[in-house]
């Protein structure tokens, strides 16, 4: 058990690793729409963290 504000980020990106490890591995396309959420997902929880 963490306490929630550290845990939540860490849950937060996975989504965002997963993205990159399917480009890489996959050689998944990466669309205009995928990249901006990607971001968005990024900066939210960057912004979670602050």
């Amino acid at each position: 058990m963490g306490e929630a504000s550290k845990v939540v980020p860490i849950d937060k990106l996975s989504v965002v690793i997963t993205l990159i490890l399917a480009f890489v591995f996959l050689h998944e396309q990466f669309t205009v729409k995928s990249l901006i959420g990607c971001l968005l997902i990024g900066m939210g929880t960057l912004f979670m963290v602050l």
